[in-house]
């Protein structure tokens, strides 16, 4: 339906001096932006609407490149490793080079359950402790 006052010159305010001043305004600024008046607000103030990029981009001097594995990670793939000739297996003992399979860094996630001495770059304190308490040897490189 149309506004029934389209047309008249006045739209429903009587004179035409009446709608002129300030006085006819309502407030200032964002006056009447209450809870039911989403319809007046505008599409960046709403919920769902986003002004401008989200998120942040850190400075790249920041971003560490390194790629670290888990004990968890090395003890359930060291058969893999094997086969793609990043460990071999020497007396029942397998000992792992991580700087080969691309890895700069050993964390201490998890735990080793088989014999596996490990050669890498670099070692968490945590990785360094659970691999000599399982009797294994951590080689740093």
């Amino acid at each position: 339906m149309g506004n029934k006052d389209r047309g008249s010159g006045t739209h429903g305010k009587g004179s035409g001096k009446k709608g002129r001043g300030a006085g006819n305004r309502g407030g200032r600024g964002k006056a009447g932006y209450g809870k039911k008046a989403k319809h007046k607000k505008m599409k960046a103030w709403q919920e769902d609407y986003s002004l401008g990029e989200k998120g942040f981009k850190r400075p790249q001097s920041e971003v560490d490149d390194s790629e670290a594995i888990n004990l968890r990670q090395v003890d359930q793939l060291i058969e893999e490793f094997v086969e793609e000739g990043f460990a071999e297996k020497e007396d029942g003992k397998f000992v792992f080079d991580a700087e080969e399979a691309g890895y700069d860094k050993i964390l201490g996630g998890g735990r080793l359950s088989r014999d596996i001495d490990i050669k890498a770059p670099e070692f968490s304190s945590s990785a360094r402790e659970k691999i000599e308490d399982s009797g294994n040897t951590a080689i740093e490189e």
